[in-house]
Formats: structure tokens, C-alpha cells, sequence
């Protein structure tokens, strides 16, 4: 966490108050929340009144995805269709494929290429084949693996032709590049404060004026009626303060982190020559913060461990079910072969990433990996 959003929740944390009641002690609570609400709308372009809060990233993209799809089909029972991309997050996959299986949504997953941009192309192709039929469109605005930045803008501009609503999840571009909701032509935008130096457990979910989204938790009609629940007051200060911060370094911190970023490709690249880099071929196109390798003939959990070991936390951006390892959904969409996929890392800079950090990588890589390919051997 950042140490103004520590310092804002540790203040907020000696208070007491519900923002819903009435008293004196519940009006501060109110008045904390809705400075905070201001201050998240300032940094993202949005009105105050476009935020609702969450406990996260993963209940604003299932407000966003359930609440469009079931208002959208009881305004006219046609609108089954939803457009997503193939390499969302599981948060955005798996309640898409849930209104599939019990819902009766019809599904078109926007295919990818190699770089993991979405093909406008195909997504034109669908909405034009019976626009009548589309609830929404949902496309995130970068990836969480690769780092590929989507192109939002031309979504929208299609997506507008037909009148069609556009859900993008935000989380990992918020902070890391610009974002005006206001401008954006976005019907709904996911936020979580965690991905930014903000506490986790709390997030947004941005609602354009006008679009009707049909709550997922009932209760007391909290955030507009539309996600019931007690405000977590000392949560939504610390974020605003986060939002607040990484707003103002974002233009420094984004030079910072891409030259931290192309150095460590680099060395890694000189010192494993058959190392691949994931995501768009222009490192302009993908976030600044985020380097993806593939090692072939070295499995992707083996280099965790082996990394881990030596002090180097990343990841390989594989999902689990019931303990059994899956190869990406995002690397095989992008047209990786099993194996190659599960030879694959991420490795996240931030905030608090320094030079060392990257030379101690360029330190290790080289016997982590000959042992990795050894033990696949």
C-alpha cells in the first residue's frame, strides 16, 4: 500500500459511524465517503455520481455483467448475445459463462491475435450479423498477463452504431496509463483499489447516467439502490487517497517503470536468446509495468519456485481448479501451444521497484532456467 492510503485508513479506522445513519457520527462517515467518491471521479473523468462502491474488482465486473445482461433482457427478451473477449480475466470469463449456463445467454468470445489485441474485424463481423440480439459488449482495457492495451476507442465507436453498451475492465490500466471515463463512450468500468497502492477488499464500478444496471445484492439499498451493504469508510478513503496519488505520478512513474521494464527484457533476452516476449510486438502498446517470457522446454511453475527461492516473486499467470494447474486461457487464446504456455512467466514491476531489483533477476535467470530444463528433461 502507499503510505497516504495506509495513513488515510489508519485515520479512519478510529473513527466510528455508519454513512447510512444519521447522527452526528454517521454524517461524518457520509461525508468521508463522499469526499472519497469525489476524489475517485476527479482521477478516472467520471462524475461522483457515476461510482458505486465495491469490495472489489471481481463483484463491480459481476454487478456490471449480470446487472446489463438481466436489465437489457427485460427491456426487450432478444438481447441474449454477449460479446466478451477470449482473455479476460476470470472475473469477467467465468460470470459471462455462468449467464451461458443458467441463464440462456448466447456467448461469442472476440478472438485474438499473437499480440493478444482483439480482431475488430470479427468483432464487427458479430454485431452486424443481428445487432438486435446483443446485450453487451465486454472488452478489458489491458491485459493482466501480457500487458497488451486494447484498442477501447474503436469497441466503442462500433459498439455506438447499434446503441450497444460497452462494459471494459479497468483494473489494470487505471494508474499505469490516462483513462477519462467521461470521454471514453463506456457504458460501465471496473476499478479495485489493491492494483493501484489502495487497501484490497475495495473497488468501483464506474455507471455511465442512463444506463439501468439490475442489482446483484439486495438489502439496504445502498449506492443508489443499485449494491446494497455498509460502506466500508475507511477502505473507499484510503482509495481515493491512492487514486489521488498514483494520478499525479502516473506521468513519471510511467518513464520510471518502462525503462525498468525494457531493461530487464533485455538482460534476459542477452542472457537466454531463446526467451520470447509476450504481448504487442510495440512495447508502447502494453503496460508499463509488466515483462512476459516464454522459456521454452522450461515448465512455468519449476521457474516460480526456482525464482522464488532466490528472492524473485513472479508468476505464471496459470489459473487453478481444484488444485490441477491449467496452461493460460490468455496464451492459448493468443495461439500458444500447451507447452509453450506452460512455459511462460510474468514478472510485474511497481512502485516500489528499483534497478536492483531488476539486475538481481538478470543474476538468477540463467541457472533457474538450466535447471528448470533439466528437471522438464
Amino acid at each position: 500500500m502507499a503510505p497516504v492510503a495506509i495513513e488515510a485508513m489508519v485515520r479512519e479506522f478510529g473513527h466510528v459511524g455508519n454513512a447510512s445513519s444519521l447522527h452526528a457520527a454517521g454524517r461524518e462517515a457520509r461525508r468521508v465517503v463522499e469526499d472519497g467518491r469525489e476524489e475517485i471521479a476527479h482521477a478516472v473523468g467520471a462524475r461522483p455520481n457515476d461510482v458505486i462502491f465495491t469490495s472489489g474488482g471481481t463483484e463491480a465486473d459481476n454487478l456490471a455483467i449480470k446487472g446489463l445482461y438481466w436489465s437489457r433482457l427485460k427491456a426487450d427478451p432478444k438481447r441474449k448475445r454477449i460479446l466478451a473477449s477470449a482473455i479476460e480475466h476470470h472475473a469477467v470469463l467465468d460470470p459471462v459463462q455462468w449467464l451461458a449456463d443458467s441463464e440462456g445467454a448466447e456467448v461469442f468470445w472476440i478472438p485474438v491475435d499473437s499480440n493478444a489485441r482483439i480482431d475488430l474485424a470479427a468483432l464487427r463481423n458479430e454485431v452486424e450479423r443481428n445487432p438486435e440480439s446483443i446485450s453487451f459488449i465486454t472488452v478489458m482495457s489491458a491485459n493482466n498477463e501480457v500487458g497488451t492495451i486494447q484498442p477501447i476507442a474503436e469497441v466503442v465507436a462500433i459498439a455506438n452504431e447499434y446503441g450497444i453498451p460497452v462494459h471494459s475492465d479497468c483494473v489494470q490500466l487505471f494508474g499505469k496509463a490516462p483513462f477519462d471515463f467521461e470521454t471514453s463512450g463506456l457504458a460501465c468500468a471496473t476499478l479495485s483499489g489493491h492494483k493501484i497502492g489502495g487497501p484490497v477488499g475495495v473497488g468501483a464500478l464506474l455507471v455511465k447516467r442512463g444506463i439501468d444496471l439490475v442489482p446483484v445484492l439486495h438489502g439496504g439499498g445502498q449506492e443508489r439502490d443499485v449494491r446494497s451493504g455498509t460502506l466500508d469508510t475507511p477502505a473507499i478513503a484510503s482509495f481515493a487517497a491512492a487514486a489521488k496519488s498514483v494520478v499525479a505520478q502516473m506521468g513519471t512513474e510511467d518513464v520510471r517503470l518502462r525503462a525498468l521494464r525494457d531493461d530487464l527484457v533485455a538482460q534476459v533476452v542477452a542472457l537466454i536468446p531463446d526467451a520470447r516476449v509476450n504481448g504487442d510486438a510495440d512495447s508502447s502498446g502494453r503496460l508499463p509495468g509488466l515483462a512476459h517470457f516464454t522459456f521454452p522446454g522450461a515448465e512455468g511453475n519449476a521457474l516460480l519456485l526456482l525464482l522464488d527461492a532466490k528472492g524473485v516473486q513472479c508468476s505464471t499467470g496459470s489459473a487453478c481448479s481444484a488444485g490441477v494447474p491449467r496452461p493460460s486461457h490468455v496464451l492459448l487464446a493468443m495461439g500458444m501451444s500447451e507447452s509453450e504456455a506452460r512455459s511462460s512467466l510474468r514478472f510485474s514491476l511497481g512502485r516500489t521497484s528499483t534497478q536492483a531489483d531488476v539486475d538481481a533477476v538478470a543474476e538468477v535467470i540463467v541457472p533457474v532456467v538450466e535447471r528448470a530444463r533439466l528437471a522438464a528433461r
